[in-house]
């Protein structure tokens, strides 16, 4: 079975390839369409494929016009701003991961988009016409439910973010994204790849070399270790109160 690679240069959100439909049991699986009657899933997937995505590549564009919302199916992508003039610098809103849906504000406001996606590590979305979500949306109470959630957390996440930056110093914009991030591995807190410290400094707003001194002074008071790959929480409880 064939699956659908979007052409990123062509400037549209959708592939040029004809292909076959997601399989009805690979849209089951995601979460947000999991209360979906088999007749129901097998009309979504008609209108839905997979794109594939490498590491480093731009999904959507700020800026771009929009037709189409996407589901993340494995990998891990971030949603950002770049600065207009110096490309290297960005500011990321947030991560995303796996049943996560990103794409989907044009759908109800008919703007362009408002920020960039990109993927983080190696991945695969699903790819969904505006036209079938309306229609998932108007079929599935639950599904506008789960929209309205994740759009409110959203909302929230935005307005802690900002009152940190404009409230807090970067010891404590460093720690609390160090435990946003982190998760459990082999009995320990980690944030490890696909995070690095450039990704770090641009979450917190403020310069790789300022992040990297401050993870020194962590790792220094014993709140965490610094490993080339990998930082370790030692220490949740004192990170948290910092």
């Amino acid at each position: 079975m064939k699956y659908v690679i979007c052409d990123e240069k062509s400037g549209g959100d959708t592939g040029s390839t004809q292909t076959d439909p997601i399989p009805s049991a690979m849209l089951n699986a995601i979460p947000m369409f999991s209360n979906l009657s088999s007749v129901q899933l097998a009309r979504l997937s008609a209108h839905a494929a997979v794109r594939a995505v490498e590491k480093g590549e731009v999904i959507l564009r700020q800026g771009d016009v929009a037709d189409s919302c996407f589901v993340i199916l494995s990998g891990r992508m971030k949603v950002y701003s770049s600065d207009a003039i110096d490309a290297g610098r960005e500011v990321i809103f947030k991560t995303l991961n796996v049943g996560d849906f990103f794409g989907e504000l044009p759908m109800f406001d008919h703007e362009p988009r408002c920020a960039n996606v990109a993927a983080m590590e190696n991945g695969r979305l699903q790819v969904l016409s505006y036209k079938a979500f309306m229609r998932a949306l108007d079929e599935s109470p639950e599904i506008s439910r789960l929209v309205m959630e994740t759009l409110a957390r959203r909302l929230r996440h935005a307005d802690r973010k900002i009152g940190a930056l404009a409230l807090t110093d970067i010891t404590s914009r460093v720690s609390r994204t160090l435990l946003e991030l982190a998760i459990m591995s082999n009995g320990k807190r980690v944030v490890g790849e696909p995070f690095t410290q450039k990704d770090l400094a641009s979450m917190v707003g403020a310069s790789r070399e300022m992040v990297n001194r401050t993870l020194q002074d962590l790792a220094q008071e014993g709140y965490i270790d610094v490993q080339r790959k990998q930082i370790t929480i030692l220490d949740e409880r004192r990170l948290t109160a910092h």
